[in-house]
């Protein structure tokens, strides 16, 4: 392919037809041919990028189909591109699948507002099919372009080394494509580092000027230069990594500026671990200014970091100066604990009264450290306590839980009475002591040990109630010990309650007592009211009504008559209603016995006569036989049967009769 232009544009010869292939006009023809000439290059065999005035277009030579032929030439070209530019075009050059032009640049003069030549711009584009995209733009000083035409400047290109030459009349520029170094200077002289970090990182295998950790510094210290402490020790998690010599030295950079506490919550625990003295020298910081924040260290911090003995030491001092600091001595016990010393940081949780005590005793099992601490440990929590001591007899006896909680007898009874009711019989040798225990401090449940205990020694119990007059308990025992008549004595005197009364009466189920209790109401209308009500069903209300004074007011006398008669009604009722479920049942089984005897019975040679116990059937069936099958199943010869003396002529089993069994009496009688 060749080509050739003029004034009026550019022609495109294809050399092996010698045929013109087409003509690409110029398209501002205002503009002088001579002042803004026509640029030219091609970007393979077969593309060709046309720049003239301001207008880019990329034609691509194609060959014809043969069905196409006819007259025309074997080949046609085709724009593929076509766009205009903002400046003059003094020079094109292809880059990859971009483009790179170098433009004459006029502008207006702020002083003079008069149009001027302004430096020339060396720009990539992205092709479009109708405009283009800005990839990046140059403004270049060149000497003289204050003088220079469009027609001044050239653009030139190798394309093995792409580099790029910018000619003018003075200078000669060569411009190569920025590689991914270049970028990152760029971006470390605009003080973008992070940018840059993330520039490198991702060209890492690439980049040969620059180091990622050389510009994660540069980052870091940048940072600390603004005052954003915070954010810079953030970022050395990830630029320093497991490098400790350079951790070492950005602690100390920043310990020189008072920092520590800032770069404290990034400090590697795990792969790596700094020297002990780096996390002791935070510590210690931390411990002059925020015990909050020493705290909060000590619990995150594994104690494998740092020296404990020494940390402990300091926490010591700073405590004879606070010695109530609670959060000093909270962490003096977890210090103790990291140092299993156990003991020191069980003494300082129970003095704090500090909720994790009980799980400190579980988890490091300081059953034999706590022996002496019982009390503390049930004025801070007594369930807890009682519960784990409970839980753990084995490793503290009862007896030791006892008699630690002698001068405690609230605490003792808090333990006791657990223990009571986990197991009616573990404590049963303090029984006689919870009596005294449950009558100071929990009455409301003494009548329900009294019940449930079987240990319990009862003249001791009846005395510790009399004394304290507590008649419910005094009732029971009482009623327990056998004397049910000075039980109800108590209750009618006591508590005057009859409804008590009757209901006691009614568990004793004694006629002696129902007896006592109507002599000691005759005389008192409103007990008389209330067995009139209550005892229809266990005593005859007639021998009530014929003790009652002619003449004695009886409150609701009436109704409770009407009672009476209402429940004697309802019991015939009852009486009736029964009888008649009971013949209709026993109608039932009899009818189902009938059927039952009624049916046939199985006879064959395994079975034998209960009298001679020779087999019932003979061996030869043609001889003549009788058998008697008894509705009991037995089975006899009917010449094995004692000839009956009575004049009835029903024969009964001789096996069941003797037994004094009836049903036995003959159902079936076989002959042959």
């Amino acid at each position: 392919v060749l080509l050739f232009l003029n004034f009026q544009g550019v022609k495109i010869l294809d050399m092996v037809s010698k045929q013109r292939i087409t003509n690409v006009p110029r398209d501002d023809i205002s503009l002088r041919p001579d002042m803004y000439p026509c640029s030219l290059c091609w970007k393979d065999n077969l593309t060709l990028i046309i720049g003239w005035g301001n207008s880019v277009k990329i034609c691509s030579v194609k060959e014809r189909h043969a069905s196409e032929m006819r007259d025309l030439p074997n080949r046609y070209v085709e724009i593929v591109f076509q766009f205009d530019t903002e400046f003059y075009i003094s020079g094109l050059a292809p880059i990859c699948d971009q483009l790179v032009i170098l433009s004459y640049v006029k502008e207006i003069s702020e002083k003079t507002e008069v149009e001027c030549c302004a430096r020339p711009r060396l720009d990539i584009v992205q092709p479009l099919p109708e405009s283009c995209e800005e990839i990046s733009s140059d403004a270049l000083t060149v000497r003289g372009f204050q003088e220079n035409e469009c027609r001044d400047y050239h653009l030139e290109y190798s394309e093995g080394e792409s580099l790029f030459y910018i000619i003018s009349p003075r200078d000669v520029v060569v411009a190569k494509e920025r590689d991914q170094d270049d970028h990152i200077d760029w971006l470390l002289e605009k003080k973008k580092y992070e940018e840059a970090l993330m520039a490198a990182e991702i060209s890492q295998k690439t980049i040969k000027k620059h180091k990622i950790l050389d510009i994660g510094l540069a980052y870091i210290n940048h940072l600390v230069e603004k005052g954003e402490y915070d954010l810079a020790a953030r970022k050395c998690q990830k630029i320093l990594g497991k490098n400790t010599e350079l951790w070492e030295f950005e602690v100390y950079k920043f310990k020189e500026i008072g920092q520590l506490k800032a770069i404290s919550r990034y400090l590697p625990r795990r792969d790596p671990i700094l020297k002990p003295l780096i996390y002791e020298m935070v510590l210690h910081e931390f411990l002059e200014s925020d015990y909050e924040g020493f705290a909060t260290l000590i619990k995150e911090w594994p104690g494998d970091l740092y020296n404990n003995t020494i940390i402990v030491q300091a926490v010591v001092d700073h405590l004879k100066k606070d010695p109530q600091n609670r959060t000093l001595l909270q962490t003096l016990a977890e210090l103790y604990t990291y140092d299993q010393r156990y003991g020191r940081a069980l003494e300082i949780y129970l003095t704090l009264r500090h909720k994790d005590v009980f799980q400190l005793i579980h988890k490091h099992n300081l059953f034999s450290s706590i022996r002496d601490k019982i009390v503390l440990l049930m004025d801070f929590d007594s369930e807890k306590a009682v519960d784990m001591l409970l839980d753990n007899e084995d490793k503290i006896s009862i007896d030791r839980v006892v008699e630690e909680l002698e001068n405690r007898p609230e605490l003792q009874h808090v333990y006791l009475h657990k223990l009571f009711k986990r197991d009616h019989h573990k404590g049963q040798r303090y029984h006689e002591k919870q009596i005294s225990l449950y009558a100071e401090y929990d009455r409301p449940n003494l009548l329900l040990f009294l019940r449930d205990s079987t240990h319990c020694p009862l003249e001791k119990a009846l005395e510790i109630c009399q004394q304290r007059n507590f008649v419910e308990e005094t009732v029971y025992l009482l009623s327990r010990m056998g004397n049910s008549r000075s039980a109800l004595k108590m209750i009618m005197e006591e508590l005057q309650d009859v409804d008590k009364a009757i209901e006691f009466a009614k568990e004793q189920d004694d006629g002696e007592l129902w007896e006592d209790l109507i002599l000691y109401s005759i005389d008192k209308p409103p007990f008389i009211t209330g067995l009139l009500n209550n005892i229809g069903t266990h005593v005859d209300p007639i021998l009530l009504i014929h003790r009652i004074k002619e003449g004695m007011e009886i409150p609701n006398l009436r109704d409770s008559l009407v009672k009476i008669l209402q429940d004697y009604n309802l019991q015939i009722l009852l009486r009736e209603g029964c009888k008649k479920i009971l013949v209709a049942d026993s109608l039932s089984l009899l009818k189902k016995m009938h059927r039952t005897q009624m049916k046939g019975v199985l006879v064959d040679e395994e079975n034998i006569c209960e009298s001679c116990l020779s087999p019932i059937l003979p061996s030869d069936a043609s001889k003549s036989f009788s058998v008697v099958v008894f509705y009991c199943r037995h089975m006899f010869h009917r010449g094995c049967l004692p000839v009956s003396n009575t004049v009835s002529s029903v024969q009964f089993c001789n096996i069941c009769s003797a037994k004094h069994r009836r049903p036995g009496s003959a159902g079936l009688e076989m002959k042959k």
